[in-house]
Formats: C-alpha cells, sequence, structure tokens
C-alpha cells in the first residue's frame, strides 16, 4: 500500500470537521513532507504528532487545521506564532495571512525551519529565535496571534501586542495535564472575550512570562 499523502490528510481533517475551503486549500498545497524529520516522511500524511529534536513533537495536523480555522483569517492579517517547530503550520499561515512573524526557542530548530520556508518560497514569513511568551514588541501590533504552547493564563505581553479586534488561539490551563484549545478576542476597548473550544494537551510554554 502507498504511504498517504496530501489529499489523504485533507479527506481526514474534513471527517475531523474542518469546513474553511482557504484553510483545506493551504494543506493541499504546503508538503508536510518537508517539514519534517528526514526519517518521519512515511508518516507525514498521517494525522498524528511527529518527534523533532529537543523531546518535542510537531502538532498533530487535524489539531493544526483547527486552529488555523478559527482564526478566520482572511488573507491580509499580520501573524504572530509563537512556536516555529520545523515550520509546517508557519507555512499554512504564509499562505492564507499577509504576513507571518514565528518565534521559535531552540536556535538549531529555527534554523531549520528558516531553510524549509525560503525553499518552499515562505518570502512572508520570518522565524525569530527567542522567548515566545514575550512576543516580538518591534513587529507587534498583530491582527493574530497563534500560540502553540500551554499557558495557565494569557501572556499579558502577548495581549498587548494584539491589535483591538484581533484574535488569539492558545492552549489554557495547567502544564500537567489537559488544557482547553481557548479563542480570545480582543474588542476595541481592549476588553477579551474568551471562548472554549475543545480539550487538548500541549508542552508548556518556556520563557519569562510562563509563570
Amino acid at each position: 500500500m502507498d504511504a498517504p499523502g496530501p489529499d489523504d490528510l485533507v479527506r481526514v481533517l474534513v471527517a475531523e470537521g474542518i469546513r474553511d475551503e482557504r484553510v483545506l486549500e493551504a494543506f493541499r498545497a504546503v508538503p508536510r513532507a518537508v517539514f519534517v524529520p528526514p526519517e518521519e516522511v512515511a508518516r507525514a500524511y498521517v494525522d498524528t504528532p511527529l518527534p523533532i529534536p529537543h523531546g518535542q513533537v510537531t502538532t498533530q495536523p487535524s489539531l493544526v487545521a483547527r486552529m488555523v480555522e478559527a482564526l478566520e483569517l482572511t488573507g491580509t492579517e499580520r501573524v504572530l506564532e509563537v512556536g516555529t517547530g520545523y515550520g509546517f503550520q508557519t507555512a499554512l499561515l504564509s499562505r492564507l495571512a499577509g504576513a507571518v512573524w514565528s518565534v521559535e526557542r531552540f536556535p538549531d530548530v529555527a534554523e531549520r525551519a528558516r531553510y524549509t520556508l525560503a525553499e518552499f518560497g515562505a518570502r512572508n514569513a520570518e522565524v525569530v529565535t527567542g522567548d515566545g511568551s514575550e512576543g516580538l514588541p518591534d513587529r507587534a501590533p498583530f491582527d493574530a496571534v497563534l500560540i502553540s504552547a500551554a499557558h495557565p493564563h494569557v501572556p499579558p505581553p502577548l495581549v498587548g501586542q494584539l491589535k483591538p479586534g484581533g484574535r488569539m488561539v492558545l492552549p489554557l490551563g495547567p502544564s500537567d495535564g489537559m488544557q482547553m484549545l481557548t479563542v480570545i478576542d480582543k474588542a476595541a476597548d481592549g476588553s477579551l472575550h474568551q471562548k472554549s473550544v475543545l480539550p487538548v494537551r500541549f508542552a508548556p510554554m518556556q520563557g519569562g512570562e510562563r509563570i
């Protein structure tokens, strides 16, 4: 039997309830196989997390799709991503938004993501090595923020860098158990409106604002 391909993964996403056609088309267009370690290429289009260096794993594709879909991007937004990994989600965002800045704490992982994103042609995506909990104040404000690490509360620097009218998606909750995938909308007056989506389990965010 042949290994699964992008169309097989998209069928899984549809079965999981993903309906945004732009998100589905991005999954068809972005080859996950080039954004995983070479030894994991055969499993690139299986809906499962895959290991990357430093004891990390990639986010399960169907969960990536849910998080990206929840941002409701239209194509013009400035997006901050916290947790680049090997850059697959970054590449998806680069097709769905106007510009993407992604923060990765491990320099070697960030360098791998930069190389692969450049090879893919994601010229509107920039990978920065640093503390994701602090965001990128020199690039703010952002229309959307996507966080791929668990946090017990919304990090104040990231809230401050989100535009009024903007949206944040993150796993909210303790680092030692289940979290809740949460959508946070920032109103024009700066107030935050929170909606729970589904239980998830992510590794904890590291950095100065993690507590």
